[in-house]
């Protein structure tokens, strides 16, 4: 019997071919396709977790509150301003200031006694005066105490990691609700301050309030917190601590007062400026402290006052009794306002 001869090597040569072009695009399209689907997925499993951080800030938030309220019998004040009247230039600081002792932040609070001076709310005593200024300014110059500064201090719980707007700043994404607050925007344009003094078919139970809550009697404020120091206790909200808003979400890069200041510390720094009067989540477009495009721009305060959040939907939201609830940005407002204001004596069924 005959064989074939072997050409040397042959036995062991590959009998395949190389991709063509078509077919590695197919490759790649099929690729591209499966990262579309799954990319959406990624993103709502992350959202998820952002959302849940937020609502465990919040819960913390509450329990600081109710904490400071059991220790000194009312709520922290939305903001402390020296005296007597108001001294814009003595800025004793914060409500996020006077719950760090309460949300582990001691040595923050410390480091800012030793920074600015004492935190006192005598306003009498001059002999401390502008301590958070003193603090502020110490920020901004980073110089601190014993090799410390406040420069460096970053307080997570008030951070929401669905705002990815300056990441590098001691900002913050919870205010303190002023509840349905007049707020004349200062522009011209107000398409919601219908809801701070609302017809009396409406049957709301509040009126008129001092635009932006500017005053020092708690009787003028619709909600528990404002900038000037008014105290509020568990009695001060006789609609419920259920069905009643203290701390809501805003987003730090759509809020000019937070722009302004980029600092948790500042009593006029936003901390005690959030209004129901405005729709959640209502746009911002624009934040460049002019009253152009007014309808969309931070700097109109009857818009920029409102609460928001990185959330689809809506924003979530502290109550009275520790709860924290999602509201959706499509609630009825006059559901809103109720849900906002202490002491209407409106009955209110949460959505």
């Amino acid at each position: 019997m005959s064989t074939l001869p072997l050409t040397k090597g042959a036995w062991w040569r590959p009998n395949h071919r190389a991709f063509t072009l078509i077919e590695l695009l197919v490759v790649i399209a099929i690729i591209a396709v499966l990262i579309g689907l799954l990319l959406p997925a990624v993103q709502k499993v992350r959202e998820a977790a952002n959302r849940m951080t937020c609502q465990n800030n919040l819960k913390q938030i509450g329990i600081a509150l109710h904490s400071y309220h059991d220790t000194n019998g009312f709520f922290p004040q939305g903001g402390l301003v020296g005296g007597p009247g108001v001294d814009w230039g003595d800025d004793r600081g914060s409500m996020w200031v006077q719950i760090l002792p309460y949300i582990e932040q001691d040595t923050t609070y410390k480091l800012m006694v030793a920074i600015g001076g004492n935190m006192n709310t005598n306003f009498a005593d001059q002999s401390v005066k502008n301590p958070v200024g003193r603090c502020i300014n110490d920020k901004n110059n980073n110089v601190g105490v014993n090799g410390t500064n406040l420069n460096a201090v970053r307080i997570k719980p008030y951070r929401c990691p669905s705002d990815g707007e300056k990441l590098d700043e001691q900002v913050f994404n919870y205010v303190g609700s002023m509840g349905p607050q007049c707020m004349d925007g200062g522009c011209g344009v107000n398409p919601y301050q219908q809801w701070c003094q609302p017809a009396a078919s409406l049957n709301m139970g509040y009126g008129w309030s001092p635009d932006h809550g500017n005053s020092q009697n708690a009787a003028d404020i619709r909600g528990c917190f404002n900038r000037l120091g008014c105290k509020f206790r568990m009695s001060s909200i006789p609609d419920g601590t259920s069905n009643t808003i203290l701390v809501g979400e805003v987003l730090s890069g759509k809020h000019d007062h937070i722009s302004g200041w980029n600092s948790w510390m500042h009593f006029n720094g936003a901390v005690a400026h959030g209004s129901t009067v405005t729709a959640i989540n209502h746009k911002i477009l624009y934040n460049d402290g002019s009253c152009n495009n007014a309808l969309n721009n931070a700097r109109n305060w009857n818009v920029g006052w409102g609460f928001r959040s990185g959330h689809p939907g809506g924003a979530q939201f502290a109550f009275g009794d520790g709860s924290v609830r999602m509201l959706q940005e499509s609630i009825d407002m006059r559901t809103y306002q109720l849900l906002g204001c202490r002491n209407d004596g409106m009955p209110v069924q949460l959505p």
